[in-house]
């Protein structure tokens, strides 16, 4: 059962890595109202199946505690990472935003039946120095005058590794409230939009396109998948692997010609791939309770 949360929860960190050929594909639209698209279209696969299944509308009715740290993890930290990139240059916003993998690693130490290993802290590290050599293409210059960008940064951090520990507390919440989460989500952006941002419509069917793919899967379906799997699967194996998101989505941007390979993502590739293989040692040397012989 660990096995298929932990695999579960790793193709969300697969949809994500699409986030940035999807995002670049869909055109100039203001990050809340595609924010705001792209979570409305994420909640509908949930909304179809509940209206095809009545009976779990009832699974909705959650404490209060589910909804706060749900719409909070969802929508606190986007409005948190459009609020670092508007404020701080991007390349320094996102290294510090993605500091999320390493505080899940560290902090799941506190959650029962955890038990935080040298392992799952060194994975951990080496995906954050691979995820260093992507991002940090460029160059890295932290200046004063951005505080209120980093600042932001670091919460957003803080609210997505918050928010992933906390619905592993929520494991017999059903799945099917992420789709409360993220039609909550969509509204929020949508005042978020018309309260800071001029409404720019995409200019043809292959953006809308792109928005449609977003919206189904890193937007969409992926944050299904990573609910499930930070429930039942490994989630320190979990966090470190999520270092692979920001690596997959550099080869896929290479592939489809929008950057160059180089060395420098050959390193990350070692850093990242290694790292998540050392987090996940002891599920990958595991072995199969030898069956009792039959008397």
């Amino acid at each position: 059962m660990k096995i298929k949360g932990t695999l579960i929860g790793f193709t969300a960190i697969l949809m994500w890595s699409l986030l940035a050929l999807m995002t670049a594909a869909s055109g100039t639209m203001p990050p809340f109202q595609l924010s705001a698209i792209t979570f409305a279209i994420g909640s509908l696969p949930g909304l179809v199946l509940l209206a095809a299944r009545p009976g779990r509308l009832k699974l909705l009715r959650q404490p209060a505690k589910v909804w706060l740290t749900g719409i909070g993890g969802l929508f606190g930290y986007h409005f948190l990472y459009f609020t670092a990139l508007r404020n701080a240059p991007a390349v320094e916003a996102g290294l510090i935003a993605y500091l999320w993998p390493l505080l899940i690693v560290v902090g799941s130490a506190l959650l029962p039946g955890e038990r935080l290993r040298w392992h799952h802290l060194a994975g951990a590290l080496a995906g954050l120095a691979g995820t260093v050599a992507i991002v940090s293409r460029t160059g890295l210059s932290f200046d004063g005058a951005y505080l209120v960008g980093y600042g932001a940064a670091f919460l957003c951090a803080f609210t997505w590794s918050g928010y992933s520990l906390l619905t592993r507390r929520f494991e017999a919440v059903s799945t099917d409230v992420v789709t409360g989460f993220c039609l909550a989500t969509s509204i929020l952006s949508l005042l978020c939009h018309l309260a800071l941002e001029q409404t720019v419509w995409p200019a043809g069917a292959a953006e809308w396109i792109a928005i449609l793919g977003l919206g189904l899967m890193p937007v969409g379906a992926a944050f299904y998948a990573w609910d499930y799997g930070v429930k039942a699967g490994d989630i320190q194996i979990l966090g470190a692997a999520s270092y692979a998101a920001p690596l997959l989505s550099t080869l896929i941007l290479v592939l489809f010609g929008f950057a160059e390979p180089s060395l420098r993502i050959a390193l990350a590739c070692l850093l990242i791939t290694g790292g998540a293989a050392l987090a996940a040692k002891d599920m990958i040397r595991r072995r199969p309770v030898a069956e009792a012989p039959a008397e």
